[in-house]
């Protein structure tokens, strides 16, 4: 069963830093998780790689509303 990504989370960008004040680029990942959600619809369970933020939306709504809040289908699931 292969992961898939189901986030539309990307990668920050900033400045780091030091005492001197000195700014040198860096990078914020977003907190990805990779998960096993049951699908009803689908009647298995499913992995996903989903961010923390985002995992709380889907378990306040669900995952077909949150699919459709994406503009994606639950076909891309299987």
């Amino acid at each position: 069963m292969s992961k898939l990504r189901i986030s539309s989370k990307k990668p920050m960008f900033g400045n780091a830093r030091s005492f001197s004040m000195r700014a040198t680029r860096r990078k914020f990942n977003p907190n990805m998780q990779n998960k096993r959600i049951y699908v009803p619809e689908l009647g298995k369970h499913v992995q996903v790689r989903v961010s923390v933020g985002e995992l709380r939306t889907i378990d306040k709504i669900g995952l077909r509303a949150f699919m459709k809040r994406q503009g994606l289908s639950l076909k891309r699931l299987s």
